[in-house]
């Protein structure tokens, strides 16, 4: 990407999140491209991933919300981009149930005015950079809803989304799809599974986990634990994301998953079976597990079928679930650091949210 031409200019936005964050550190090591991250620094942002970058020359960090129309048109203006990443979103199915409000803000506004400010700069460009501009949108298999027996979702799946976190990112589709449909503006879409890897924020599943059962806390496991999700390390992800940015087909949609069917359970049991290995002073640590009540709305199942991308691009997942859950692991127990900072700096230390207090 921009090694044998003129440099091409990349949008990031949510640069500062987990998967952005990821996208920048690869992208960084390129030549030839200039980086803008756009961030609001939410509660779960870190600049920490990427601090080391900050005075190269090809990096720029611009910190907006989103759901400031007049800032994120002027940011896209500053960065002239050929193509933009917009990574950005509130992604948390708990906190969409304690606060949809900030999920209608940030994915469905946020998206719009991106979208709005890409279609006038495209307006403007050569015709030349048309040809070659891209508005890649990220988003998850949850817009599809909950799928049953060995049914997997696929790029013609309906939408069916259960949560106000997914709600806001099946608008967030449409809008895409529809900018690409009436203003021609070349957009790409991809949906994954449930992401995890370093530098993950730690009220997500895996992470979550890793530092209760560390600690010798109680780890709570949502109903039966039975809730199966399709696990797709975020290295894989960011490979899939890349080639979907470079050869995928404008106005094309395309899923990713990692092929890794786990349920809850089953990801949480491993955990506990690593340490176990590392610890085995203070095994079984199985025996942290609590089943909690269930969250509102909990989807049973998640499954991608990605044949589209395999197919027609040639991605495959370079790592097997087992491999980057250790990789991960690992990463987690040689950087408590980093774990206390930023759980310190946004006042979050694993007590659950997303439920009404009065039903428990």
């Amino acid at each position: 990407m921009g090694s044998n031409s003129k440099p091409i200019n990349v949008l990031i936005t949510g640069g500062a999140g987990f998967i952005g964050g990821c996208m920048i550190r690869r992208l960084i090591r390129e030549e030839n491209i200039n980086i803008y991250n756009l961030d609001k620094c939410g509660y779960a942002s870190d600049l920490e991933t990427i601090k080391k970058y900050h005075k190269s020359e090809n990096y720029n960090f611009l910190q907006i919300d989103l759901a400031n129309k007049e800032e994120v048109e002027n940011a896209v203006m500053f960065s002239d981009p050929d193509l933009i990443l917009h990574f950005a979103a509130e992604s948390h199915v708990d906190r969409s149930i304690d606060n949809p409000e900030i999920f209608i803000s940030s994915n469905i506004i946020g998206t719009f005015n991106l979208l709005e400010a890409a279609r006038f700069h495209w307006d403007r460009i050569s015709s030349e950079r048309k040809e070659s501009f891209r508005f890649h949108h990220i988003s998850t298999d949850e817009v599809f809803g909950s799928i049953e027996g060995n049914e997997y979702f696929n790029e013609t799946s309906n939408y069916d989304p259960r949560s106000p976190y997914s709600a806001s990112k099946a608008s967030s589709d449409h809008l895409v799809m529809s900018w690409n449909h009436t203003f021609n503006l070349p957009t790409i879409i991809t949906n994954c599974s449930n992401n995890f890897g370093p530098w993950q924020f730690p009220e997500k599943l895996i992470p979550l986990v890793i530092l209760k059962a560390i600690n010798q806390e109680e780890i709570p496991l949502y109903g039966d634990g039975q809730n199966i999700r399709d696990w797709l390390y975020v290295e894989d992800h960011i490979d899939a994301i890349l080639l979907a940015a470079n050869k995928g087909k404008c106005g094309h949609k395309y899923c990713i998953g990692g092929n890794s069917e786990k349920s809850n359970l089953q990801v949480v049991e491993k955990i506990c079976c690593f340490l176990d290995e590392r610890f085995p002073s203070k095994s079984p640590h199985n025996r942290l597990i609590s089943l909690v009540k269930d969250r509102p709305g909990h989807d049973r199942r998640y499954a991608i079928d990605s044949s589209k991308i395999k197919n027609e691009l040639g991605w495959f997942p370079s790592h097997t679930f087992e491999e980057a859950l250790l990789l991960t692991f690992n990463w987690y127990l040689k950087n408590p650091k980093w774990c206390k900072n930023i759980m310190r700096s946004s006042n979050y230390y694993g007590s659950r949210i997303g439920f009404n207090k009065n039903e428990l």
